[in-house]
């Protein structure tokens, strides 16, 4: 790609304010990761762009990471946060063979429960089918994104807090005793599905793509 006109500079100045890009990078030494973030900063400057202090860092990760670190003697791997989930290093249960583990990223989850709430309260007066029929098609794009491989037990929180959400609505709009677990069981189990693992492993989806 040709160098930019001088024309041009302003105006990628003036996105700079109002777009984001995100970024997660790979490099086998981190001598790599230390030069090639050092000539991105320059890149970046001479268009009146700059990288997020607070979310640009350098961290040991990958298959080697947790072996290093230890005879270093120093703690586990750190873990970073991309496009909603946190992303450590862990083992498969049944081979013990590396593999990067993704969980639903705490803040994540925290907003989307609480944009449900607002809307759950909106709907207090709605026919529970009507708001169970919403709630369905919530949760499933919901856990269509976030159902990968050792994500169960957040996506089984997320359902656990759903129920405690929409049961503190129903005992709102009967204006009666908060009723017993059970009694809500029959509409939690009608209308928010139960979560699973919908992606495969990564390394399936590559030799899906790329057989050899």
């Amino acid at each position: 790609m040709g160098k930019p006109a001088e024309t041009d500079r302003p105006h990628l100045k003036s996105l700079s304010h109002s777009f984001t890009l995100d970024l997660a990078l790979g490099f086998q030494h981190r001598t790599d990761a230390e030069r090639f973030l050092k000539e991105f900063k320059e890149r970046l400057a001479k268009f009146g762009l700059e990288l997020h202090p607070d979310k640009t860092r350098l961290i040991e990760f990958g298959r080697f990471a947790a072996r290093d670190r230890q005879q270093r003697g120093e703690g586990k791997p750190e873990t970073f946060a991309f496009l909603g989930f946190t992303h450590y290093c862990g083992q498969r249960h049944k081979t013990a063979t590396f593999t990067v583990w993704r969980t639903t990223a705490k803040k994540r989850m925290a907003a989307k429960l609480k944009a449900i709430k607002v809307e759950l309260q909106r709907r207090m007066h709605h026919r529970v089918v009507e708001v169970g029929a919403w709630l369905w098609k919530v949760v499933s794009g919901y856990y269509q994104y976030h159902a990968v491989p050792g994500n169960i037990d957040q996506l089984s929180t997320f359902k656990h807090r759903l129920h405690r959400l929409w049961r503190n609505v129903l005992a709102r709009r009967s204006q009666t005793a908060r009723k017993k677990w059970a009694k809500y069981t029959p509409v939690f189990d009608r209308w928010i599905p139960t979560p699973r693992i919908l992606h495969p492993y990564p390394e399936a989806r590559f030799y899906a793509t790329h057989p050899s």
